[in-house]
C-alpha cells in the first residue's frame, strides 16, 4: 500500500525538479523513483529503470539520515523522509 512521504532533493535532482521538497506517495523506493521520473521527466535519466541498482552512478538515495539504500524494493512508510541527492551536494 502506497504512503505519502517527504520527500527532499538536494544538488542536480534538486536543479533538475525546480523543487527542493516534495510529498510523494509510494510503498517502496522503486516506486518513489517512478514517481519523482514521472512528476519530473528531467529526472528520468538519473534513474536506470530495470535495473537492480536503480540510482545513476553519481545519485544516492537517504532513508531518514540514517542510511543510504539503493534497492529498490525497499519498503517506506508515512513516517519516512527521503533524501535523493548527487554526489556533488557533500558537504
Amino acid at each position: 500500500m502506497a504512503v505519502a512521504m517527504q520527500v527532499e532533493l538536494l544538488g542536480i535532482p534538486r536543479q533538475r525538479a525546480g523543487v527542493a521538497e516534495l510529498e510523494i506517495e509510494a510503498a517502496t523506493l522503486g516506486q518513489l523513483l517512478d514517481a519523482l521520473a514521472a512528476r519530473y521527466p528531467s529526472l528520468a535519466d538519473l534513474f536506470r529503470a530495470g535495473r537492480a541498482d536503480r540510482l545513476g552512478p553519481f545519485v544516492a538515495a537517504n532513508l531518514n539520515g540514517d542510511r543510504f539504500v539503493t534497492d529498490p524494493r525497499t519498503r517506506l512508510a508515512a513516517t519516512d523522509r527521503i533524501l535523493i541527492l548527487s554526489a556533488d551536494a557533500g558537504g
